[in-house]
């Protein structure tokens, strides 16, 4: 039976706990590829590096575990994932997950995710992918039940399959295991950040702007990743990569003249 390729990214870094937290999750279901960032990338969302040459480095973070490669890409998310596709992997992989996100990336955040970005960039080429995020920004944060849940979550996709969509968000709530109660499949909350500019100055008097904000849930509906999360269920979001509004599109075909 050939051994399944797993591909791992994140925008955290390759040197980010989360990471290191999925990598451990991933590597009794296959051969382990990690291709990530070699510095922070968060809210890079789907950029790529277009006017400085990409470089990668293979980097020896994971060589306590068995069957893991790692690279370090001087890039973004979705840099990563296209060079590991192009240049590191002889083969497409089976599965991309990526992540452990230190944070949420449920509702709106998304749309700036670069731990989202990475795994629809494999999703467009076909591969079943995942992002996973936990609700703590913070970096020493018991990872041990997003662990659970990631080995969960590829259970079920080897035994029950993968939606057409080939793209999961899954947030984890902070926390035990003990505390979760289950898996909840949901649609994005309709919610927004609510954002200002702090003006400050640095220590020779020049201006400079910090980017302050207030994430606001205009959705309480029980089906909502937000409703999930506050639960404390873990929510699993089929998202897609085709932005077309399409009650809208039905809307102005109804609607609209279109001669000219």
């Amino acid at each position: 039976m050939k051994e399944k390729i797993i591909l791992v990214s994140n925008d955290d870094s390759v040197y980010a706990p989360g990471i290191r937290a999925l990598v451990e999750a991933v590597q009794p279901f296959g051969k382990v590829v990690v291709v990530a960032p070699a510095e922070p990338q968060s809210a890079m969302s789907s950029a790529l590096t277009i006017r400085t040459p990409l470089r990668l480095k293979e980097v020896s973070v994971f060589n306590d575990l068995e069957n893991v490669t790692a690279y370090a890409c001087y890039g973004t998310p979705v840099d990563c994932v296209k060079l590991a596709l192009d240049k590191v992997l002889d083969e497409k992989p089976d599965l991309c997950v990526s992540g452990i996100n230190h944070g949420s990336n449920s509702s709106v955040n998304v749309i700036y995710s670069g731990t989202i970005a990475a795994a629809m960039e494999a999703a467009m080429s076909g591969i079943p992918s995942i992002g996973f995020s936990h609700l703590s920004f913070d970096h020493k944060a018991d990872l041990t039940a997003a662990k659970a849940i990631v080995q969960t979550i590829i259970k079920k996709i080897d035994t029950q399959g993968m939606p057409p969509c080939h793209l999961l968000n899954v947030n984890v709530p902070d926390g035990p295991l003990t505390k979760i109660k289950g898996l909840k499949i949901c649609r994005q909350a309709q919610a927004n950040w609510v954002e200002a500019f702090e003006e400050r100055t640095d220590p020779i008097g020049r201006k400079y702007y910090w980017l302050m904000g207030e994430f606001v849930n205009h959705d309480n509906a029980a089906d909502t990743d937000e409703y999930a999360l506050e639960n404390n269920y873990v929510s699993v979001c089929p998202i897609q990569f085709d932005l077309t509004a399409h009650k809208d599109k039905k809307w102005l075909e109804d609607t609209w003249d279109l001669t000219v």
